[in-house]
């Protein structure tokens, strides 16, 4: 695996035609956690990721579509034609410098852009592929949730699997208090058309309760969570992408 910080001698002696682009957030974690827990997560995906392929690892993109989220303080939104802009012409330069298969990957849930900028780029550059990890996304998840022992986990951003993942990625930025709260499911159907300071109760879809666990566990768990999740998304890329690309090209 190379990244952005080998040099450009390394890259090129190397050999390598596979680049992956990862896309996290800056957004609100509710009152207690730090708004860049969707780019730490994307950077693990890229790391991973990019082992697996044996690919050059481009920095993360810190912004996203998060217009959820866009009335609380802090939080960054950018529309999905500037972003998704943004990593064609990334994409489209790479091409010329040799790349010729890309994997793209987001740490935030509300990156629907993803699925149409993969089905446009691939038409619009046939003699590349682009793809993303989300072969086997939902068995990823429940596996990970057995490992972790969360089976009736009911959040969907900033509860105790939020807290979890923080106290393992950064636990100097958190602050361990209880937050969220029971959300309806009625607001599910709400999610989309407003921001979720009006569906919300702080922020959190989800609920975080402190003194259930220690902060030992709270890693521990994430730690597992993530590790089971991002080895089994990391099944059969390899596969996918080289035969994707031959079939594309050939």
């Amino acid at each position: 695996m190379l990244s952005f910080r080998n040099t450009t001698m390394d890259i090129s002696s190397s050999g390598v035609d596979t680049a992956i682009l990862s896309v996290g957030a800056t957004e609100q974690f509710g009152p207690y956690l730090p708004m860049h827990l969707d780019t730490l997560i994307a950077e693990l995906y890229a790391t991973a990721y990019g082992r697996e392929l044996n690919a050059y690892v481009l920095p993360t993109i810190p912004f996203n579509t998060s217009e959820e989220h866009a009335n609380f303080k802090g939080t960054v939104t950018v529309s999905p034609n500037i972003l998704t802009a943004m990593l064609e012409d990334i994409i489209s330069n790479l091409t010329r410098q040799g790349f010729r298969k890309f994997l793209v990957c987001t740490g935030h849930g509300g990156s629907y852009w993803e699925g149409a900028f993969i089905k446009h780029i691939n038409f619009k550059y046939p003699e590349i592929i682009v793809i993303t990890a989300n072969h086997n996304n939902h068995l990823a998840w429940e596996e990970a949730i057995e490992a972790t022992g969360l089976r009736d986990l009911n959040e969907m951003h900033g509860g105790l699997l939020s807290v979890c993942t923080a106290m393992w990625l950064c636990p100097e930025l958190v602050k361990s208090n209880s937050m969220g709260s029971v959300v309806p499911s009625e607001n599910r159907f709400y999610a989309d058309y407003m921001g979720w300071d009006k569906l919300t109760q702080d922020g959190c879809w989800g609920q975080y309760d402190e003194g259930i666990y220690s902060p030992e566990q709270l890693a521990e768990k994430g730690k597992t969570f993530w590790n089971t999740f991002i080895q089994r998304r990391t099944e059969g890329l390899k596969l996918i992408i080289e035969e994707g690309y031959r079939r594309k090209t050939q």
